[in-house]
């Protein structure tokens, strides 16, 4: 890490905020942070598509439809989130991963997602 406690991007930079509207992160905080409770590696901040929120959808992650009772107001294309890591990777296998902003995607991404795939989806 670059300071101690300042979170690191996969490109080796202080770690950009994802979205904040909607809101995202295991914190919702906006940021791709992570921790040991977050077992699922919230880490990549990747851009929506309609063909992603139909994959994920189908792999039983509706990330479309509005779940008011979590403030959560359901993605739509375009729209920046916080993925799993291994959702990404399973994604990309499948052939529909999304676009990524790797500035504020985590570091520990890369424990999981090799950096040549995510520079694959690597958003301008």
């Amino acid at each position: 890490m670059m300071e101690k406690d300042k979170p690191v991007n996969a490109l080796g930079g202080a770690l950009q905020p994802c979205s904040s509207d909607p809101v995202t992160g295991f914190f919702r905080d906006g940021f791709c942070n992570t921790c040991d409770a977050d077992r699922g590696s919230h880490t990549v901040c990747a851009v929506m598509t309609k063909e992603f929120l139909a994959y994920s959808k189908y792999v039983g992650n509706d990330l479309s439809t509005p779940r008011p009772e979590f403030r959560f107001p359901g993605l739509k294309p375009g729209d920046k989130w916080c993925l799993c890591a291994s959702r990404f990777l399973q994604a990309h296998d499948e052939g529909c991963a999304p676009l990524v902003d790797l500035t504020a995607t985590h570091e520990r991404a890369l424990e999981i997602v090799p950096r040549r795939v995510l520079d694959l989806y690597k958003a301008d």
